[in-house]
């Protein structure tokens, strides 16, 4: 099995490089059914693989000018305050066990598990959904808005999606991205090549400090973990090349459908099995 997580692994920075987001979803059930870590500690490895991977995937948009500094420390502000208070606080105090109903124990893993299938189905939904033609792209490459040219922030509603965004990330170690990009190209008025770069900004920024609000409270296998994000990371790289040589748009509704089931699965695994 261990194989197979280090292929997924692999896979799932691919698919980063390929589509642009989506592959960390797959991170928690990876190391849950693939490596067999324990579901809650599971979130915590995610957030550093997650955070690490979008971190190198950022750079090159950097260097492209498809980073929006300003919309980051903005929208990225709440998030990061967010998820580093979920993990150091909320998902510690949360009991193992939360409730019984007839001979069903809610557990805490179970809990989370089940947090990040609903995460997984609606990711999914919005990577099938997604079309292409969103925003149209200039000979340069460069997205272009609908808007008049001047960024304006709608300030409570980044405020509130950001705060939003960072307690699902600090939950359930996912990056959001498929919340986050919305959220720029609608409240900061990004064009989406800029909203794509600026969310992994974020998603980097958040995932990593919510990461050290756990370091305190679990041991942390780091040979397991700085594998798997050093093969995320590489498949970053093999997907930003594969992504001039195949089309990704029904690549992504691929993935999506992938995802849905995968979601699908992990809902009956821990509901009935």
């Amino acid at each position: 099995m261990e194989l197979a997580g280090y292929i997924a692994s692999l896979v799932i920075g691919i698919s980063l490089g390929l589509i642009g987001g989506g592959g960390s979803i797959l991170t928690v059930p990876v190391l849950v059914y693939l490596f067999g870590v324990e579901p809650v500690l599971a979130t915590a490895y995610s957030l550093f693989i997650v955070g690490s991977t979008s971190l190198v995937g950022t750079v090159p948009k950097y260097r492209h000018g498809l980073v929006n500094l300003k919309t980051a420390l903005v929208f990225g502000a709440p998030s990061i305050a967010a998820v580093y208070a979920t993990r150091k606080f909320v998902v510690p105090a949360i009991p193992d066990v939360i409730t019984t109903i007839g001979s069903f124990e809610l557990t805490k893993p179970i809990l989370l598990m089940m947090l990040f299938a609903v995460l997984m189905v609606f990711a999914s939904v919005n990577m099938i959904r997604s079309k292409v033609d969103e925003v149209h792209d200039d000979a340069e490459g460069n997205g272009k808005s609908s808007g008049s040219g001047v960024q304006k922030f709608n300030y409570p509603l980044i405020l509130l999606e950001g705060a939003v965004v960072g307690i699902l990330t600090g939950l359930v170690g996912a990056g959001g991205g498929f919340l986050i990009i919305p959220a720029l190209v609608l409240l900061s008025k990004l064009p989406m090549k800029q909203a794509v770069g600026t969310s992994l900004l974020i998603i980097a920024a958040k995932s990593l400090i919510g990461f050290t609000g756990d370091i305190s409270h679990y041991t942390m296998d780091w040979k397991l973990l700085l594998t798997v994000t050093a093969l995320a990371i590489a498949g970053i790289f093999a997907g930003n090349w594969l992504s001039h040589k195949i089309h990704a748009d029904k690549l992504k509704k691929g993935f999506g459908w992938f995802v849905l089931v995968m979601g699908i699965y992990i809902i009956a695994k821990e509901l009935f099995f």
